[in-house]
């Protein structure tokens, strides 16, 4: 127990840990459910003493007060990914976004492209050796740890120690904020009837033994729980979410017939509920390791069978995909979703698929349309698209002429675009006429 030597003089308050910040520090802040609340206050109550403060974070769940106008002389957020609570900060011009692979942000931290003083992490308590783990969130946090120069940790009680490449010893810690508190929660997506449609149509697909790469949200919740007549399922993905936890329970997630990890569950961080983290916590089957290593399109790869499903805002005639932005209203980031597409592409019976629902605003508007929204960012280019699926049904595109591409995306819109995008794709694309189905009359 020597480490109890080192760890018990870092032993601080929130106040007092975050008066080593100054002005014009570079801070990083771990993100998702795993946001350091107490140090998060504190930190708001520093920043208005100082001026020119950077906050470096990818996906933060809860309030964001430091994006507040108010804040603006004193703190600005640049973010890898952005999430709902700092958009409308983003779009206004308050807070910064850099678009990245989230396979390539750990790069960006060592290599000091985007150079750390402080970050901010939420850990475990020590275990017998004084290592805590990362709990909920390693893929972003451990790499931002290992690259600043002062750790202030707020290790908490009720944060699961989760396995894997996932631990800090005490002695890398600069200040210790103890506190014990449960996590935020993300509750599961219901789903709609539209989703239900999609997800039946991507598990008709998906084969025995596949390895699994899905997000949260209404479809891939809705995917999943399709699935559970399939058999020696694996997963091999960015997050995961309380449907895999049913899919274990099943038996249908076995990861026996995984070629990378085999019996193993391997992600970045998870997003849940309490039931979640029960399950992760000291779980052997689970490991969380850095995003440069489960992102990494060669190391997803070695999955055979890989299968990615991952969403998108737009998609075009020709298969580009947007899942960034509504024109040049910027609404999330690529998170991990090239990454995938091209580690499923390049796996031994892999099948990476892009899924969306075929209207927007109470079905006013085709997400699949002639050209993309102007501004609109291309996340997955048209060379590297496979599977497209909505409700209506799947557009198998590789391989295939930009003419049988843009017949085969008018097929699975919904009917009361088929005639203008059939249109369209005659005017664009040169596809000869064919008869679209009438809306079907009360």
């Amino acid at each position: 127990m020597d480490w109890l030597n080192q760890y018990e003089p870092k032993k601080v308050t929130a106040a007092e840990a975050v008066q080593v910040i100054k002005s014009g520090y570079r801070i990083f802040v771990t993100g998702n459910c795993s946001v350091p609340q107490y140090l998060m206050e504190a930190l708001n109550e520093r920043a208005r003493e100082l001026e020119n403060l950077r906050l470096i974070q990818v996906l933060t769940i809860g309030k964001a007060d430091y994006v507040r106008p108010e804040m603006v002389p004193h703190i600005r957020v640049n973010s890898l990914f952005i999430s709902p609570n700092i958009r409308e900060a983003v779009n206004d011009g308050r807070a910064d976004f850099t678009p990245v692979f989230l396979s390539e942000v750990p790069g960006l931290f060592k290599s000091g492209r985007l150079p750390l003083d402080v970050a901010l992490i939420h850990t475990s308590t020590p275990d017998k050796n004084g290592y805590c783990s990362y709990g909920v969130e390693v893929g972003i946090t451990k790499p931002a740890a290992e690259s600043a120069k002062i750790v202030i940790a707020e290790v908490n009680a009720q944060m699961p120690r989760t396995l894997g490449d996932s631990f800090i010893h005490v002695s890398k810690l600069d200040y210790v904020v103890e506190v014990d508190y449960p996590l935020t929660e993300m509750q599961m997506a219901v789903s709609s009837p539209e989703q239900e449609a999609i997800a039946n149509h991507i598990a008709a697909i998906i084969p025995d033994g596949a390895t699994l790469q899905t997000g949260i949200g209404g479809i891939p919740d809705a995917v999943l729980k399709k699935l559970h007549n399939h058999q020696h399922l694996g997963v091999h993905t960015e997050l995961f979410a309380d449907s895999v936890v049913d899919l274990v329970e099943r038996g249908v997630i076995t990861n026996e017939r995984k070629t990378f990890h085999p019996g193993k569950i391997v992600a970045g961080f998870v997003l849940g509920t309490q039931r979640l983290y029960d399950f992760v916590d000291d779980n052997p089957i689970v490991e969380l390791h850095p995003t440069e290593y489960v992102n990494d399109p060669f190391n997803i790869a070695k999955n055979d069978r890989m299968v990615s499903i991952n969403s998108a805002i737009q998609v075009d005639l020709s298969g580009q995909v947007c899942a960034d932005s509504m024109g040049t209203h910027l609404y999330s980031g690529v998170g991990g979703q090239v990454d995938f597409v091209r580690g499923a592409a390049r796996s031994k019976g892999g099948m990476p698929i892009i899924a969306l629902l075929s209207t927007a605003k109470d079905e006013t508007i085709s997400r699949i349309v002639p050209t993309l929204t102007p501004g609109a960012g291309v996340i997955t280019t048209r060379n590297d698209v496979h599977y497209i699926v909505t409700e209506y049904g799947v557009a198998d595109l590789y391989g295939r002429t930009v003419r049988e591409r843009a017949k085969a995306l008018v097929d699975i819109t919904h009917p009361r675009f088929r005639a203008e995008l059939a249109e369209a794709a005659g005017k664009l694309y040169h596809v000869p006429q064919f008869v679209v189905p009438k809306m079907p009359t009360d």
